[in-house]
């Protein structure tokens, strides 16, 4: 084999830094993009908020609203913000208490400044007005709430330590998920002499079980049922039906077949129901009410509105801060200059106009395939998703002259305001079936209809798979059986025979 050289031409794509930050800010959403920004505005030196740009807009919209109580005698926005300025600095300059009232010299050595200045920065309050300010709420959680209930009884220290590892080994359903013995494990070394009994345990846990909410403390299911009827008052009607029925049949009491557990528990029918009524009444999780509750809010990225018959886009950056590029140290970089300090200053400044280049185009591109995306779906928009057409990302991609994967990167955990509700842009994009004039369906359409039909079913003969793909082939929708059940699951609609309610009597 012989060694020798050659030329090869090949084509390849390299990931600029640039063009890499450019990617990331387009699949940010807004909540994340401000994070990015705020983290910019800390790094580069080169860039700070416009927040004058964010008072003359301000401006312009109080005259638009005529909410304004400053009056203009033009309509530059320029000297309509100067004249703002200085009406405001004509209005504070009138207060009773100014900046240039100094008091400071005359006041004794030994004073206090806080106490000097508090009657001059108090605001000022009025007897009818509430400060929402001054409202502050503490979230308690399951562990706190057992906590302050344990506080308030009289218990020994040994049963008290008890308590505590009860408490501790309460899961967010209000269950204890261990052994008792296994819970106070740890207290085996502290009580060598004195072993702990476990009729001992049991008389601590009984305590505990008379906590709020009713049922906390439970080892199972049945066991937090009991807790719950047993608190009831004797006069409950229908009372004793229910306890026998957690008691002895608590694994029948989800089959639907009524007639099966009316023979084995002996009880009369209407007896029967009212109890499986109040059962129905309790809650099989009691701790879940006092659990954390770590929701986040969905903070949406466009809004859609309708105006003069139009459907109008318009980008959410009521959360994003203006940013711009500082003029003081854009003007100290020197082209020629090859210090270390103006070499950190060109370099900041072309990250900055890149960032600020990369923000513009991230903004074009979802409120470009946002457009696109509304006059695709205008249907969904006035009727909702039993109108939704079938859509998938290359139409968009072609119609836009865009990739497939910049689509996808916009439509990622970004979210639409529409007058249908909050949906996330990925939403529109659907698959579709056939129909039986040669055209297509959504799949959301399709679900949408499914609902509306077993919404409309009779609870005492609910409709099957079956029935289902016939009355979809009547309306001219070519779906199969497993395809409908595919739907049905997918919206959490449990089959036919779970949705069944025998009503007939035995």
């Amino acid at each position: 084999m012989r060694q020798g050289l050659q030329l090869k031409f090949s084509q390849q794509l390299n990931m600029t830094p640039q063009l890499q930050q450019a990617i990331k800010l387009l699949q940010l959403s807004t909540l994340d993009l401000e994070q990015e920004i705020i983290e910019q505005l800390y790094n580069n030196p080169l860039l700070e908020t416009d927040e004058q740009e964010g008072v003359k807009d301000q401006i312009q919209q109080d005259i638009i609203s005529g909410t304004d109580d400053v009056s203009f005698d033009n309509d530059d926005p320029e000297e309509n913000y100067t004249q703002a300025q200085d009406s405001s600095e004509h209005v504070s300059g009138n207060t009773e208490t100014t900046w240039e009232t100094d008091n400071s010299d005359n006041l004794p050595i030994d004073s206090n400044w806080s106490e000097a200045t508090s009657a001059a920065t108090k605001p000022l309050s009025n007897d009818n007005d509430f400060n929402l300010d001054s409202v502050y709420q503490v979230t308690e959680s399951l562990q706190d709430h057992l906590f302050w209930q344990l506080n308030l009884i009289t218990l020994s220290d040994r049963d008290k330590a008890v308590s505590e590892a009860f408490i501790d080994a309460v899961n967010d359903n209000g269950f204890l998920s261990n052994d008792l013995q296994e819970i106070t494990a740890h207290l085996k070394e502290q009580n060598k002499d004195d072993p702990l009994q476990d009729d001992e345990l049991v008389a601590v846990l009984k305590r505990l079980q008379q906590f709020d909410p009713p049922g906390i403390f439970a080892r199972d299911l049945k066991e937090c049922l009991s807790i719950q009827l047993n608190q009831l008052s004797d006069e409950t009607p229908y009372l004793q039906e229910a306890k026998l029925l957690v008691d002895d049949f608590l694994e029948d009491i989800a089959s639907t077949e009524l007639a099966k557990l009316v023979r084995k528990s002996k009880v009369d029918q209407v007896c029967l129901q009212q109890g499986l009524e109040l059962i129905r009444t309790l809650n099989p999780r009691p701790g879940e009410k006092l659990a954390a509750d770590n929701t986040e809010y969905i903070v949406p990225d466009v809004y859609i509105e309708k105006l003069q018959d139009r459907w109008e886009v318009r980008l959410n950056n009521s959360n994003i801060p203006r940013i711009k590029i500082n003029q003081t140290y854009s003007d100290l970089v020197r082209r020629a200059d090859d210090s270390a300090e103006n070499q950190f200053l060109k370099k900041n400044l072309n990250e900055a106009r890149w960032f600020i280049r990369s923000l513009e185009s991230r903004n074009d591109t979802l409120t470009q395939v946002t457009m696109a995306i509304v006059d695709f779906q205008k249907g969904f928009l006035e009727h909702g998703p039993i109108a939704m057409k079938p859509l998938v990302l290359s139409e968009i991609a072609e119609q836009l002259d865009l990739h497939e994967s910049t689509i996808s990167r916009v439509t990622t955990k970004k979210y639409m305001a529409t007058p249908q509700g909050i949906f996330e842009l990925k939403y529109f994009f659907s698959s579709h079936v056939g129909t039986s004039d040669g055209g297509e369906c959504s799949s959301t359409a399709v679900c949408a209809i499914l609902k509306m039909l077993i919404e409309a079913e009779r609870p005492c003969k609910p409709l099957s798979d079956n029935k289902l793909t016939s009355l979809l082939a009547d309306q001219g929708i070519q779906v199969a059986r497993r395809t409908v059940a595919k739907y049905r699951e997918s919206m959490n609609i449990p089959s036919s025979s779970q949705r069944k309610r025998f009503m007939n009597k035995v």
